[in-house]
């Protein structure tokens, strides 16, 4: 499985920072692999998962929605994602927010 970086800079409609992949996976300081599920593994189910982490002012993950990809593989990320633990985010000097990051999973058989 692979983590993609999706660029994604300034804050959401909402007033969360947004974060870019690369700085939002440099901040988790607990992570969970998504497992792959075994009815998707035994159809042979290949493909990618994108989704948004909404991540709290404290680093923990408030939110995960998929963005795209097949229900069975995006269970298993969903769960994983709720799981992981991030250092607070900010921008520049500021102190820490809550954010928003956009992740990326492949999964192949």
């Amino acid at each position: 499985m692979l983590i993609c970086a999706v660029a994604v800079n300034g804050a959401d409609a909402t007033g969360r920072l947004r974060v870019p992949t690369a700085k939002a996976l440099k901040a988790a300081t607990f992570k969970v692999q998504p497992e792959y599920n075994p009815m998707a593994r035994q159809l042979r189910l290949s493909g990618t998962v994108q989704v948004d982490v909404f991540i709290s002012a404290t680093g923990q993950v408030e939110k995960v929605t998929v963005v795209s990809g097949h229900a069975l593989l995006s269970s298993g990320v969903v769960s994983a994602l709720k799981k992981w633990k991030f250092d607070p985010l900010g921008e520049g000097d500021e102190k820490a927010m809550p954010a928003v990051t956009r992740l990326s999973f492949d999964f192949t058989p």
